[in-house]
């Protein structure tokens, strides 16, 4: 059943979406982003990049195939906000338990439907990411400048750090899928399931650790690698995983990092990062991986990226040696990926597990296990590279 109770979107620039209450009632304020695929609601949903975030789905629909336990890439709906258009009056889908809108009110998401989302992607796409709150049930009897204050008021994504809002509060293991070839120590930035699952399936043991670790209970683990998850908020303000990060490399750890994991190495090997104008979120996103020359459509999640020289081979200032970029956006040119030259380390900004999205991707946890065991081979940083490149052609 279709809600026909009342509720409003409030941009912090005053612009105001009447609509429908969705979901549970109240108010909530986040970022308000939007995000393209056509599928995989309830992975994005579950997704702790999300975190923070009011979540504006471009595809029209959203609903009709419901709601399950195996799709869900953590353990709980971590965005802030969500937005649709047209929810489905039914469920038809045989994978099915229950209702995207039993999620959304068991899990206390205020959402919003019946408003035309294509114009609050246009003005978002032209003006930029900006918080924005949602209003139904007593709440939406806020005065307009009440509601308006109440989203000014509320805390700007630049320089938030909210890992420890997503990741583990202990540390887990989770046992290698087939011959074990190591371990992979795994910080949960906000880590998706999928992400592990993938990891084990290399045949790494892998030991997932809290936020708050340190420098030396990493190392005491003498993991065969280290690698840094997805997560949201503002790079700039991790700078104790940048340090966390500096010291393992600096121990000849080998390293691979993706989406908020690629802008903690940048930082590390001492680029800059930047807030982009309204970020990379859906699953059609084209990267060219510049080491195959391939165009793959990855999925992608995030609203900062790394400032680096998109051409050419380059020093560390942070004194790790040579660096390039790897890979590159083909919608704006942007970041994408990172490789070292000379310390075993790499990561890319998009998520290659893409558990509801494109596996374009998927060789990227190849090209990981065979450094590893490149490295366990003892063969040479120059012919390391070589190996790969050749096995991924």
């Amino acid at each position: 059943m279709i809600s026909t109770e009342p509720a409003v979107l409030v941009l912090e620039d005053g612009k105001r979406y009447a609509g429908r209450a969705y979901g549970a009632r109240g108010r909530t304020l986040g970022e308000a982003v939007f995000a393209t695929g056509m599928t995989g609601y309830q992975e994005t949903l579950s997704d702790p990049s999300y975190a923070g975030q009011i979540v504006l789905q471009t595809a029209p629909h959203i609903g009709n195939t419901g709601t399950n336990d195996e799709d869900l890439e953590s353990a709980k709906i971590w965005v802030a906000g969500y937005v649709v258009r047209d929810p489905s009056r039914m469920v038809s889908n045989f994978r099915a338990t229950r209702s995207l809108d039993d999620d959304l009110v068991s899990g206390g998401i205020v959402g919003i439907s019946g408003v035309d989302t294509r114009a609050i992607t246009r003005h978002l796409r032209s003006l930029g990411a900006m918080r924005a709150g949602i209003f139904s049930g007593d709440d939406f009897s806020l005065s307009d400048s009440e509601q308006l204050a109440i989203v000014r008021d509320a805390e700007d994504m630049a320089g938030r750090n909210l890992s420890k809002e997503v990741s583990t509060p202990e540390r887990y293991t989770i046992d290698a899928v087939g011959e074990r070839i190591g371990s992979v120590a795994v910080l949960d930035l906000g880590v998706k399931t999928s992400t592990l699952r993938y990891l084990a399936q290399r045949g790494f043991d892998v030991i997932v650790l809290p936020e708050s670790v340190t420098t030396e209970e990493v190392v005491a683990l003498a993991p065969s690698a280290l690698f840094y998850s997805n997560g949201p908020g503002d790079p700039e303000a991790s700078e104790r995983h940048v340090q966390l990060l500096r010291d393992v490399l600096s121990e000849k750890i080998p390293y691979f990092g993706i989406c908020f994991g690629n802008q903690l190495l940048g930082r590390a090997l001492g680029f800059g990062t930047y807030k982009l104008p309204f970020g990379h979120r859906g699953i059609n996103q084209p990267v060219l991986d510049k080491t195959t020359g391939r165009v793959e459509i990855t999925s992608q999640n995030h609203g900062f990226a790394v400032d680096a020289p998109r051409e050419g081979v380059v020093d560390s200032p942070a004194g790790f040696g040579r660096v390039e970029v790897s890979h590159l956006s083909l919608n704006d040119n942007v970041v994408e990926g990172i490789r070292c030259l000379d310390i075993d380390a790499f990561s890319v900004q998009y998520h290659p597990e893409a558990a509801a999205g494109p596996h374009d991707s998927m060789y990227l946890f190849d090209r990981f296990r065979d450094m590893v065991l490149a490295i366990d081979k003892g063969e040479p940083q120059t012919d390391i590279h070589s190996i790969i490149d050749g096995k991924n052609q």
